[in-house]
């Protein structure tokens, strides 16, 4: 295999630019894990265990993914685990929605518009990398 097959973007340059601003998407939220981790142990529900432990792992999971998906033979792959990784941290949005007076920095109002937007991160990890129209734009070099 040849180190052109190894890193490429999409074709379509729609496609490409939508891989390239998810893939920053997720490396400046998992750096931000790293750079405000007080913010993300103020969130954590207290259900949850292993708080800054959690929180590491789910900054380096995001920036591992944010650079995952620009490998075609992994982009399929990466973006199930993207996908995981959204619902795995949901409980969170949720916490922050129902418990909106211990977020004051936040509007009630964005705490829901927060929760919708997770749906729209999920659709757009699916398209750009799962979507069977992403999967027919790649060609035969870029998938083995």
């Amino acid at each position: 295999m040849g180190m052109e097959h190894s890193f490429a973007l999409p074709k379509s340059r729609k496609r490409a630019l939508s891989l390239v601003l998810l893939s920053l998407f997720f490396i400046g939220i998992g750096l931000s894990h790293f750079f405000d981790t007080d913010f993300y142990l103020h969130i954590m529900p207290p259900f949850m265990p292993f708080h800054l432990g959690l929180v590491y792992v789910s900054g380096v999971l995001e920036i591992v993914g944010g650079i995952g998906i620009y490998f075609p033979r992994l982009r399929r792959w990466v973006g199930a685990c993207l996908m995981l990784l959204l619902v795995a941290v949901y409980p969170v949005n949720i916490y922050m929605a129902v418990y909106p007076a211990l977020f004051p920095e936040f509007s009630p109002t964005f705490l829901y518009i927060r929760l919708a937007l997770q749906f729209v991160f999920l659709f757009w990890v699916y398209k750009t990398t799962l979507a069977p129209e992403e999967l027919a734009n790649l060609s035969s070099a870029e998938m083995t």
